[in-house]
Formats: structure tokens, sequence, C-alpha cells
């Protein structure tokens, strides 16, 4: 039997029988359904009284005395700021305001309540807008200008095509969250399946079953058989969440609705994030093997890791700013780093349209990179085999790779 298949078969069910892996596999679909079934007992056992909501409010200022229901929010007008301490300490209204001589002036409005908290809700906040605009304006201009101020504005955006059509996939926070959310899994995926190959590796050559095994095989064949049977274990895992989001996706908008039940996916999108899986595992994996060969303890191979491995996340620094210009030349240019490549471009897509030749570019440059660092890896495992104690230098090793 080939010995990189041997070696292949003994990573891959090494790894998948790690209960870590299998947590962090099923952590997707598991978490989400738990979220899904807490959301549908909380909203049963916390459904909103039919009972509307009473505001009392004091007018100092005058003429507040129309527009007394906000939807399912009703406004009580009270003489005094005591009378209505009573109505609330009675419990015959959850709050009250009171509107000052000079609210048309500051804009100012006292609230008054029995909960401690951060804001007022939104629902009561914009009731309370409403209520003081609609009768600010009664009198001064139609009833439609009333209700176009009430609700100014709803933008609806259509991606078009550049021949003038519909384009397939449309922007929107809602298309946004699966990337999103794909992207940190890739990260953490990335991140745990390669440091599991410098683990691997770096454990056996401190116990010196490396010089055991090759002698048996080549330097090629181990990192080979290493490389394939942490990555196929790895692509299982993805694989388990790619066919779990369109299901979660489903459910969750039938039981949840609202911006969930506008999330669709991008066509394609799961697919370019299994090739980016595979091509960003096998740099990481190359990179933790040349990191393990040249370390002469786990402990120490650990340490350098982060340096490398913290790119898979350095995409989520600063997403704020590719939200807010999606445009910039800078994504482009790190879409074709290597490191950040994987996680970048799976963000943009969810952000806006990334063309194809970027994403072929990046690609093709993951590629070479895997193909470079897997030789020079195999490299220096056969410079650094024997060595034990202190780790070489950056000089020494760039030393060691030019000359053997």
């Amino acid at each position: 039997m080939n010995r990189t298949f041997l070696i292949f078969r003994h990573e891959f069910l090494n790894t998948i029988r790690k209960v870590g892996f299998i947590i962090l596999t099923l952590a997707l679909p598991v978490l989400a359904l738990v979220g899904i079934g807490v959301f549908q007992i909380v909203s049963n056992v916390a459904a909103p009284s039919a009972e509307a909501v009473r505001i009392g409010y004091v007018d100092d200022a005058g003429g507040f005395d129309r527009f007394t229901t906000q939807g399912g929010i009703s406004f009580v007008r009270f003489e005094s700021g005591d009378a209505a301490t009573q109505a609330l300490i009675r419990g015959e209204i959850g709050e009250y305001m009171i509107i000052p001589a000079d609210y048309v002036v500051t804009g100012f409005v006292a609230r008054y309540t029995l909960q401690k908290e951060l804001s007022p809700p939104p629902a009561t906040a914009a009731a309370i807008e409403d209520f003081l605009a609609s009768n600010l304006l009664v009198g001064q201009v139609p009833a439609d200008v009333i209700d176009r101020v009430r609700s100014p504005v709803a933008v609806i955006t259509t991606a078009l095509t550049t021949e003038g059509g519909v384009a397939t996939d449309q922007g929107g926070y809602g298309n946004f969250i699966v990337p999103a959310l794909f992207s940190a899994l890739l990260a953490v995926a990335l991140t745990l399946t390669s440091n599991y190959v410098l683990q691997s590796l770096s454990e056996e050559k401190e116990n010196r079953l490396m010089e055991v095994l090759l002698s048996s095989v080549s330097t090629r064949q181990l990192l080979t058989g290493k490389l394939l049977g942490r990555g196929a274990a790895g692509l299982i895992q993805v694989l388990v969440w790619v066919i779990s989001i369109p299901l979660l996706l489903r459910l969750a908008s039938a039981t949840i609705g609202g911006l969930i039940s506008s999330i669709q996916l991008p066509s394609g999108l799961l697919m370019l994030g299994v090739l980016y899986f595979i091509l960003g595992y096998s740099l990481f994996a190359v990179v933790s093997l040349a990191v393990a060969a040249v370390s002469s303890s786990v402990r120490e191979a650990q340490a350098l890791a982060p340096m490398f491995t913290l790119f898979a996340v350095a995409p989520f620094w600063f997403v704020s700013l590719l939200m807010f210009f999606p445009g910039s030349p800078v994504w482009i240019v790190f879409s074709f780093v290597p490191f950040s490549a994987p996680v970048l471009v799976m963000l943009r897509l969810g952000v806006t349209g990334v063309p194809a030749w970027q994403v072929a570019v990046s690609m093709a440059v993951l590629l070479v990179s895997v193909i470079v660092g897997l030789l020079l890896a195999a490299k220096l495992l056969r410079v650094y085999l024997l060595m034990y104690g202190k780790r070489p230098g950056l000089k020494e090793i760039a030393r060691s790779l030019r000359t053997r």
C-alpha cells in the first residue's frame, strides 16, 4: 500500500476522533437549533399583552392634545407632574413625560419611569417622536405631509447587471450575514486544522518518532500524507457547515422571520467557500509544517504559529472599514496576499461584488504559495530533522535553503 496513503489514513482518523474536532464540527448546527428553539420558547412565554401601553404626559408647552394613539401606545394627559407620578405608582400608566414650555426651542422632554434603562425602548421612542411631531405640524401643513414627515423615506436599493437587468445577487445586511458567518467559521477552521498539523509534526519530532518514520518514508511522502489527512478532516468539517447552513436558514426564516427572512445565499458562495478552505488550509498547514521543522519542541512551535495564523482573523479587525469603503484598492491588494485572501475575499463577497479575475488571481497566488511552501517545508525538515536545542535564526534558515 502506498506509504503516503498510510500516513494520510492515520492522520485523518486521528483528527476526526478528537473531541475538540467533533465539538467544533457540530457547534454551528447544534447552537443554531438551540437558538431557534430558545427564540420560540421566549416568544411564546413573553408574548406581548393585548392591553395597549399607556404613557402619561404633562403639557406645559400647550397644544399637544391630538394624535394620542400611536399604534399600540396611548398617551394620557395629566395636569401636573405630581398627578402623573401618582398614576405611575398606582400602575395606571407605564411611564410619563413632561413637555416643558420651551420645548420648541430646546427640543428636550423629561421622561420618568420605574424601570432602570440604558435608553427608551425603540417602539416607545418612535411613538413619542411621532406624537410630538404630529402635534407640532397639525394645522401648519396638510395631513399627508404629516404622515410623510413621520416616515420620511424608505430606500429600496436594487443592483443591476451591466446589461441593465436585475442582478441575481443583491446587497444589504441580510446578504452580508451568511458570508460573514462563513468567514468567521473559515478563519476558525483554518487556524485549528493547521494547528493540528503543527502539533502532530512537533510531537513526533520532539519524541524522536520522526527519525523512525523517515527511515521508511521520504520527507515529501510524510508531509504530503499529513497535509492531505488533516485537510480531508477539515474539509468534512466545512462540508457539514455548508450542508447545514441552507437548512438552518430555511428553518430560522420560518420561525423568526424579520431580517432572517431576507437572507439569501449568493450564487456560488458555498462552493467558493469550500475552494478557499482547501487552498487556505493547505497554505497555513505548510507554514505550520515549516515552523514545526525548525522548532525543537512543541511549546516553541506553538509560540511561533500565531504570527501566521493571526492573518486568518485579521480581516475582521477592519470589517467596519470594509463595509463603508468596499471599493478601496487596499482590499484588492490584500485579496492577493495569500494569508489574508481566503477570509477577506469571502467577506468582500458579502459586502459588494468581487470581479471574477480577482477571485481567480487570489486562488492562483494561493496555489503557487502552497506548492512552494510544501517544497520549502520538506527541505527544512530534512535539514533540521536532528536539530535539538536552540532554534535557528532567520539568516541561518535562509542560508540552509540556498545551499542544500
